[in-house]
């Protein structure tokens, strides 16, 4: 019907699956892309998506099969959302858009946090969500966040930052998902400190500072590389040494990252 080869199709298959718009499976494939009923994200798009999607990749590769794991909703982890469509996960999320991405796999027990839902995010806060947070126990958050600075992490919204408490405290492990240009900006109402969360996941556009910041509060700091999608052949390099930069290639998890 194309007037292509099957070895063009598989190809273009591969690379919208790299991608994160596509997710194949057995006899077939199904779109992971952006929704039409759902433009949370739409509008926000700009140059500095790839640094999102990179750090989405990083995440995921952070993710073992069979996690239980809980999602906010910022556009970076919503990135990350993309690249677990088709692995066997326990995912809990307060995004509309997350949820009704997710729900499309036959492999994700998904749980929905309730609540008010903000329009403008579409994500679920206020004391329902957070009664319901307080029920729940996962082994990895991971949260996006509007600033970072030496005092900690920072969102504009006040509910949301308590149900980003919420999370944190539900959580073995927290993974905050920042873009580098969030880096040195403050919002209204502070997350938590430093220390408080297990890692921080930028891009490798990231000023140099910043590492010795990190050092000093005791929390790793993970860079995923920013550039075109390398060969899927090529062997994850994670734990790379900084001073000597590669780039790596994606598994069907993710990414690989420099550790510092």
């Amino acid at each position: 019907m194309l007037g292509v080869s099957e070895s063009t199709v598989r190809r273009d298959l591969e690379s919208l699956e790299e991608a994160g718009e596509a997710r194949r499976t057995h006899g077939g494939v199904y779109w992971t892309g952006q929704t039409d009923t759902i433009e949370t994200f739409r509008s926000n798009r700009d140059d500095g998506w790839p640094r999102k999607q990179a750090i989405g990749r990083l995440a995921a590769s952070l993710i073992e099969d069979g996690d239980t794991i809980l999602l906010d909703g910022g556009s970076t982890v919503y990135e990350l959302a993309r690249l677990i469509v088709n692995r066997p996960l326990q995912v809990v999320t307060n995004s509309l858009p997350v949820a009704h991405l997710l729900s499309t796999s036959d492999s994700i027990d998904l749980i929905m946090i309730g609540g008010c839902v903000r329009r403008r995010t579409s994500v679920t806060i206020g004391p329902m969500a957070d009664a319901m947070l307080a029920d729940i126990n996962v082994s990895k958050t991971f949260l996006s966040v509007a600033g970072v600075t030496p005092r900690g992490f920072f969102n504009s919204d006040m509910m949301l930052v308590e149900s980003e408490k919420a999370m944190i405290a539900a959580a073995d492990q927290t993974f905050v998902l920042a873009d580098s240009s969030k880096f040195g900006k403050v919002s209204l109402s502070q997350i938590c400190g430093l220390e408080d969360v297990s890692k921080v996941l930028t891009d490798d556009e990231l000023e140099n500072q910043w590492i010795s910041t990190f050092e000093s509060a005791g929390v790793e700091l993970l860079l995923a590389p920013v550039g075109p999608t390398p060969t899927p052949n090529t062997p994850p390099l994670a734990g790379a040494p900084i001073d000597h930069p590669t780039l790596p290639s994606p598994s069907h998890q993710a990414d690989s990252a420099t550790s510092l």
